[in-house]
């Protein structure tokens, strides 16, 4: 069952665009003493449980794999969601994992299996 939920994203990630809407090192619209390490955006056409699009980090890897996704809680907007890290190196995942383990957010990696 796990290689299937994989499998699924791997199918979202190829049928639906992805939209950057915050660039690297732009700051976060609402709180500007957030400011994204990475490009930044959604999968269009997905829902996430804050009616917008599935959340997605985009990394310098030209594989663009997905190798993760993060599972947040932020204590501000008091909700949960799942980012999906795409094409992330293993610093950019570091630099994801710090970024959502601070401010008013934690966060847990889960890598896909190799």
């Amino acid at each position: 069952m796990e290689t299937l939920f994989w499998q699924r994203l791997d199918e979202l990630i190829k049928t639906q665009k992805l939209v950057i809407d915050r660039p690297k090192n732009t700051r976060h619209p609402r709180w500007p003493e957030m400011i994204f390490p990475l490009d930044y955006g959604y999968l269009d056409g997905t829902v996430a449980q804050d009616g917008g699009g599935i959340d997605v980090w985009a990394g310098s890897d030209p594989e663009r794999g997905l190798k993760g996704i993060m599972v947040t809680l932020d204590t501000k907007k008091k909700d949960s969601e799942i980012k999906l890290l795409i094409g992330c190196t293993e610093e950019e995942t570091r630099i994801i994992e710090k970024f959502h383990n601070g401010h008013f957010q934690s966060g847990i990696l889960v890598r896909r299996p190799a």
